[in-house]
């Protein structure tokens, strides 16, 4: 639940929220001006409220800020932040159990809790029935959590978050993390440390320490609530008044200030780790994110390595091939923040021959700045990310993430329009000063104010009887779906979403990586991602910086049985982005140049996903349980990626053929959803899809029908050294269009398919063996696999077989289906169905999904009646047509010396073992 997982993601605020009265400053934001209100209060004990009134559909998205984060722990405490918030989801002392439970039966979306160095923040999009039930809980645990927090939940806890720092460190470069913060920052700076900790740290936490740190940092006074949805300021005061009013403030605290150390000299360090190539990180100090220099930086950063066309990515990757990524990034906190550059060196090429091309570049940049047109790139780059991000009222990066963030940050959630007014004012001067500041030598590499007196209420809501109950239900806003054709005979399906100035395309064409069978694996994928890199009159560079240009996002890829490309663009837009995608569908050039650029970075992804313990899990199970030369016996690694030996033996007319045979007009369907018309599309599609013809026939798939084995089987991936073994089980299911198809994912949700479900419940919530486990169904028009997947620390690794064998046999035999288990999945499905289309982006896969498996395209408003008529019978036979622990193939990647043993001892039928380095 951490958010600092990639120094990649930029903390500034991502969307912006402006006064009705505001006008955006510079002319690159003078078109489709961006207005939203909102109201801030603070309460008596020091609560500071925002609401922001959004009626597009009946939801309320709910964030609370606490202003603590890991920067805030004493010595020799570090992870009590992070830790305190899986504390913060275990039970209070009115409602002591899980805190997902009531939200999954509230049908409650988008919730989850994160921590980083400068705060910890809870989230949740409900449907407005269930406002009354989120506050209570809200408040509850920030007025009433200590009386039910034991010993025992934080040791389980603490067991929770050492397995999610095992599996972090665990994958490759998971361990770069502790050494880029000691490295930059010096003893006593609180951003020494990491916010997951030391294991040293989590284990020296006491129940006083977590009693001392709640007492400290969790009051009213040290928080932001805001309410964002179905809802207005008028409506929330009252609300806010009864569940947090009476809580009392906490003490007054002492805040840090920006601290940015001053570095001289270079420092080096080389660290050894199980990776498949070397990867340079160059990192800098740099101002807090408040600073208007952090902005040009930003600037410097996208210029320099943020896409194809960035200068580091086009020199060592495009150009000399020397290297399979770049990237430039300015990742930004409240005290300081830190500049760097990341570079995956190509196998066989030296790292002190990539060192010195980016010394290049990087002395390139620094003496000319960048260009004009660069930073305006930048800037309407950035314009149509904000456009995206306001659509969802809740989540990462929705309206209530963003004017918390702004009251965070700066104490005002119209803070982005600073940054709007920085990226409007920017000048290739200004920007190339801040970077000769900033980025030269030294890489590797307090004010007391007055306490406002805060008094609690003496009154306050009555918690004695418990959550408050959820006595409405809201109805799904499904948008009308009209067809035409064009004249060629291509569908077209059309939905209409305005909410913001957006327009989604998808081309779907029935392929999919089932189309490789019996041919080269990953050809499917090689050729999708060939579709960007030159087509029409454009090159590959050119093509992407039009897109850029745009503020147009394509993307092209493939499941089991469909290859989709899609694109978001800016309503003023739709007609250059449409040629655009007309040239790539219809005439991409398939360079061999760039045709061996890809390739290279395929076997590059390839080996990296060898020595990813989940990527060799996924290659290796499905033609187990298919058989070999089964259309669905392929890597389920996601991308598609094929093997070494295919990828290197694919041709130019492979791709063409593929393209050909596959990607065409008498195969494809259009889907279109966004803010335009049917009337208004259509010519722009007829324009550039209308005369679209291939020659030669289209090619077809064979699904066979495979059959079950006799018993299971075990093969363990020996790991030498791992910390964790990840288990990971499949056998044969019923296709995702079988009529029970409701009742089989409803079985699922109760098994082990929510965070609530029996599986999770075990491995993770009572015996803290894993940092989640889950069982789950990949979609397929065919068969498609059941899986069970658990990583778990080594020591635990046959006794979590027998509780996974357990679970399932049980829910077979002795502990069927309960009724409270049925309800729970029942409501969360039924409940949560506005909130999951709420996008535009999600009533389109909606759409692809139903085309995929010949449903009527309002499926989704066939869900709430078939949800509601389940019985225990129904997921009794579900499971009994489902599950057969006995036929499971396993999989077990860890240490074979340590667990072969215990995976014997658990009888899941013939053990083998493996090499790492025969795979």
């Amino acid at each position: 639940m951490t958010v600092l997982k990639h120094l990649t993601k930029r903390l500034k605020v991502s969307v912006g929220v402006l006064a009705v009265s505001s006008t955006l400053v510079g002319s690159a934001f003078a078109k489709n001006d961006i207005n939203i209100d909102y109201e801030k209060f603070t309460t008596d004990n020091g609560l500071t409220v925002i609401v922001h009134e959004d009626r597009k559909a009946p939801v309320v998205a709910v964030a609370v800020w606490y202003k603590v984060g890991s920067k805030d722990e004493p010595n020799g405490k570090s992870g009590f932040a992070h830790l305190f918030e899986h504390l913060m989801f275990n039970g209070t002392e009115n409602y002591d159990d899980e805190w997902f439970g009531p939200l999954q039966e509230a049908g409650a979306t988008g919730l989850n809790g994160t921590t980083n160095f400068d705060r910890t923040n809870y989230f949740q999009t409900v449907p407005t029935p269930a406002l009354d039930r989120i506050l209570w809980m809200e408040s509850d645990r920030m007025g009433h959590l200590l009386g039910a927090v034991t010993q025992e939940k934080l040791d389980e806890q603490r067991g929770v978050v050492q397995n999610e720092k095992r599996q972090g460190e665990d994958q490759p470069y998971g361990s770069v993390f502790t050494h880029i913060f000691e490295g930059l920052f010096p003893i006593g700076h609180p951003y020494h440390h990491t916010v997951i900790g030391s294991m040293e740290d989590l284990n020296s936490a006491s129940l006083d320490d977590v009693k001392g740190w709640f007492n400290q940092y969790y009051g009213p006074n040290n928080a932001i609530l805001v309410l964002s949805g179905d809802i207005n300021a008028e409506e929330a005061k009252p609300l806010v008044n009864k569940y947090f009013a009476d809580i009392e403030p906490g003490p007054a605290l002492s805040k840090w200030e920006a601290w940015v150390p001053k570095r001289n000299a270079n420092t080096r360090e080389v660290i050894q780790d199980k990776v498949p190539q070397s990867r340079i990180y160059r990192l800098w100090v740099s101002p807090e994110n408040t600073s208007s220099t952090a902005t040009d930086l930003f600037i410097a950063a996208s210029v320099m390595g943020d896409g194809k066309n960035s200068r580091l990515y086009k020199e060592l990757v495009y150009d000399q091939q020397i290297a399979t990524n770049a990237s430039v990034f300015n990742y930004e906190l409240q005290m300081a923040s830190i500049f760097g550059v990341t570079v995956d060196v190509k196998d066989g090429v030296d790292v002190a021959t990539v060192e010195k091309e980016i010394d290049k570049v990087i002395g390139e940049f620094l003496r000319k700045g960048p260009s004009k047109d660069e930073v305006k790139l930048v800037s309407t780059k950035r314009r149509a990310s904000i456009i995206r991000g306001l659509e969802e009222v809740g989540g990462f990066g929705g309206k209530a993430d963003t004017l918390a963030s702004g009251e965070f940050i700066a104490g005002d959630p119209n803070y982005f329009k600073t940054e709007l007014s920085e990226l409007g004012q920017a000048t290739p001067k200004g920007v190339k000063a801040a970077a000769n500041k900033w980025l030269k030598e030294g890489w590797h590499q307090i004010t007391v104010v007055p306490f406002i007196e805060h008094t609690a209420s003496t009154e306050g809501v009555d918690r004695s009887s418990g959550l408050p109950s959820i006595d409405a239900e809201t109805q799904l806003s499904f948008p009308e779906v009209t067809e035409t054709t064009l004249s060629n005979g291509v569908k077209v399906v059309f939905a209409k979403r305005s909410t913001v100035p957006l327009v989604n395309v998808a081309v779907q064409f029935d392929a999919g990586y089932a189309a490789d069978a019996g041919g080269k694996l990953g050809l499917a994928s090689f050729t999708t991602q060939m579709l960007d890199e030159g087509a029409g009159k454009y090159d590959a560079l050119e093509l992407a910086a039009e897109l850029e240009q745009l503020g147009t996002d394509l993307n092209a890829g493939s499941n089991l049985d469909t290859t989709t490309v899609t694109m978001s663009m800016l309503t003023e837009n739709m007609e250059p982005s449409l040629a655009l995608m007309g040239d790539i569908l219809k005439s991409p050039t398939f360079k061999e140049e760039e045709i061996e650029r890809q390739r290279a970075l395929i076997l590059s992804n390839i080996a990296q996903q060898k020595t990813r313990p989940v990527s060799i899990a996924l290659t290796l199970l499905p033609p187990l349980i298919y058989g070999e030369g089964h259309a669905y016996g392929i890597p389920f690694t996601g991308t598609g990626t094929g093997t070494e030996q295919d990828v290197q033996a694919i041709t130019r007319d492979d791709l063409v053929n593929f393209k050909n045979t596959w990607l065409r007009p008498d195969n494809a369907t259009i889907f279109v959803v966004g803010d335009t018309t049917l009337g208004a599309i259509k010519p722009m599609l007829e324009k550039e899809f209308g005369k679209w013809k291939v020659e030669g026939s289209k090619g077809a798939k064979q699904i066979a029908e495979a059959s079950m084995p006799e018993q299971g089987q075990a093969i363990i991936i020996d790991r030498p050294g791992a910390q964790q073994s990840l288990i990971l089980a499949a056998h044969l299911a019923p296709p995702t269009g079988a009529d029970n198809n409701i009742a089989i994912n409803a079985m699922n949700l109760t098994l082990g398919g929510a965070f609530t479900a029996r599986v999770n419940m075990n491995l993770r919530e009572d015996k803290s063996w894993s940092y989640g486990a889950y069982t789950f169904l990949q979609d397929a028009r065919g068969q498609r696999p059941f899986m069970v997947y658990a990583p778990v620390q080594t020591d635990k690794t046959g006794p979590s077989l027998l509780e996974l064998k357990k679970e399932l046999n049980a829910y077979l035999g002795e502990k069927p289906p309960m009724a409270n288990e049925l309800e729970r999945a029942r409501l969360d499905e039924v409940r949560s169905l506005p909130g999951q289309f709420e996008t535009a982006n999600a009533v389109l896969y909606s759409l692809l999904s139903s085309e995929r498996f010949n449903r009527q395209y309002n499926y989704p408003e066939s869900l709430v009646e078939k949800y509601n008529s389940l019985s225990l019978d129904d997921l009794s036979n579900a499971a009994k047509e489902v599950l057969h622990p006995e036929k499971l193939t396993w999989i077990i990647i860890g240490d074979a010396e340590k667990i072969k043993a215990e995976v014997e001892a658990a009888q899941l039928g013939p053990v083998s073992v493996q090499s790492m380095n025969s795979l």
